[in-house]
C-alpha cells in the first residue's frame, strides 16, 4: 500500500482481499454497475467500512472521459467467423455512436495485452475480446468495460456465447435420424479452455442417449497439419458413418479427405460442421452445419459492453441458440 501524508492508502485490491472476492465484484458494488449477490454485497460493504476505503475519484470519473471507440481483439481476420463477427460488431457499434478498432492479434499475447493496457489508460472506452491461446487473467480486471466471446476469465467478466452443448446434441440427433450410429467427433482444444469444449460434451451425451458407438479425436492446439490428423483417424476408424466436426474448417477438410479415401459423402459417411459462416458474401453454404447466430452474438456483445460503459447492469453470461442447416453432406431423413 502507498503512503500519503502519513496515512496508509487503501486500494480496491485491499478491499477485494478483505472480502474474499474479485476486483470486479468490489467495483460493481462501489459503482452499482452489475449483478452481485446480496450476501456478497454485504461482505464487500463490511470490508469497505472496516478498512475505511475511499473510492478513487479518478477511476470513478472514467465514464466522463469517453473516446466513443471500442477495440475488438480477434485471432485473425482470415477466419470467416472472426471477420463476420467483426463486420456485425462494427455495424452495431456505429448504430450506437461508437467507432471500432480491430486488433488482429495473430494469437500474440503482447498485442492482446497492449489493447488491455489501452483500455486501462482510457484510450478506448471498452473492449470485446475473442482470445483462446494465452493466459490473460492477470491482466483482465472486471471493473474495466470488457466483454468476452466464448471464454470466461477468473475475473467476473461478462461473456457471450452460442449454445455449444446443444449444438453437439443437435448434430448427433440429425446424424442418427438420417441413419448414422457409428459416430465420431473430430476437433482440437486450446490450452486455455473455452465454451467450444462443450460441443464434444454435448456430442457424447447425445450419442450415449441413442446408444450409438462413438469415437473422439481431440488434439491440442496448435494443430500442425489437420489433414494428416484427419487422414490417420479415418484410416483407423473405417466403420464410422457419421461425423461431427468442431467447426466448418475441420468439416471441409474431413469431407475432402473422405472423398480422397473413396468414401461417398453423404451416402457412406455424413458430416456436420459448426459455425455456418461462408468465406465471402457471395459464397453459398453447401454442407450441413450447426449455425451460430453471429449477428445476434455481435449485437448482444455490443449492447452488454455499452451497458457496462454506462454503469448499467447486464447479464453475466449470455447464451444464444443455434440452428441446424441442412446441406449436401447429410442425407435426407427419408433415406436414413
Amino acid at each position: 500500500m502507498n503512503e500519503k501524508a502519513g496515512e496508509t492508502m487503501v486500494s480496491i485490491k485491499d478491499v477485494a482481499k478483505e472480502a474474499g472476492v474479485g476486483l470486479g465484484t468490489v467495483s460493481r458494488v462501489i459503482n452499482k454497475s452489475g449483478p452481485v449477490k446480496d450476501s456478497t454485497r454485504v461482505k464487500v460493504e463490511k470490508a469497505i467500512k472496516a478498512l475505511n476505503y475511499k473510492p478513487n475519484e479518478v477511476a470513478r470519473s472514467f465514464k466522463m472521459q469517453q473516446t466513443h471507440s471500442v477495440a475488438l481483439i480477434i485471432p485473425t481476420l482470415w477466419h470467416p467467423f472472426f471477420s463476420k463477427f467483426a463486420y456485425h460488431t462494427e455495424k452495431e457499434l456505429a448504430a450506437n455512436g461508437y467507432k471500432l478498432i480491430v486488433c488482429n492479434s495473430q494469437n500474440e499475447a503482447e498485442k492482446e495485452i497492449n489493447y488491455i493496457s489501452m483500455l486501462e489508460k482510457n484510450k478506448i472506452d471498452g473492449l470485446i475480446t475473442i482470445t483462446y491461446t494465452h493466459d490473460l487473467d492477470q491482466y483482465i480486471s472486471s471493473h474495466l468495460p470488457i466483454v468476452s466471446i466464448d471464454r470466461h476469465f477468473t475475473q467476473d467478466v461478462v461473456y457471450v456465447t452460442s449454445d455449444n452443448e446443444t449444438g453437439g446434441k443437435v448434430a448427433v440427433k440429425e446424424l442418427v435420424k438420417r441413419g448414422s450410429c457409428e459416430l465420431a467427433y473430430l476437433g482440437s482444444v486450446s490450452a486455455i479452455k473455452n465454451e467450444s469444449v462443450k460441443r464434444v460434451a454435448g456430442f457424447k451425451k447425445e450419442a450415449e442417449l441413442h446408444r450409438c458407438n462413438y469415437h473422439t479425436l481431440v488434439v491440442e492446439e496448435p494443430v500442425k497439419d489437420i489433414y494428416k490428423t484427419v487422414l490417420r483417424f479415418l484410416e483407423d476408424h473405417p466403420k464410422v458413418d457419421g461425423i461431427f466436426a468442431m467447426n466448418d474448417k475441420w468439416a471441409k477438410i474431413i469431407i475432402r479427405t473422405l472423398k480422397e479415401l473413396g468414401k461417398n459423402v453423404p451416402q457412406d459417411v455424413q458430416v456436420i460442421g459448426y459455425d455456418g459462416i461462408t468465406s465471402s458474401k457471395d459464397e453459398e453454404l453447401t454442407f450441413s452445419t450447426i449455425k451460430q447466430p453471429v449477428p445476434d452474438m455481435a449485437a448482444q456483445a455490443v449492447q452488454a459492453l455499452i451497458k457496462i460503459i454506462k454503469g448499467k447492469e447486464t447479464e453475466q453470461k449470455i447464451v444464444l441458440p443455434v440452428t441446424f442447416f441442412e446441406g449436401n453432406s447429410t442425407r435426407s431423413e427419408k433415406q436414413g
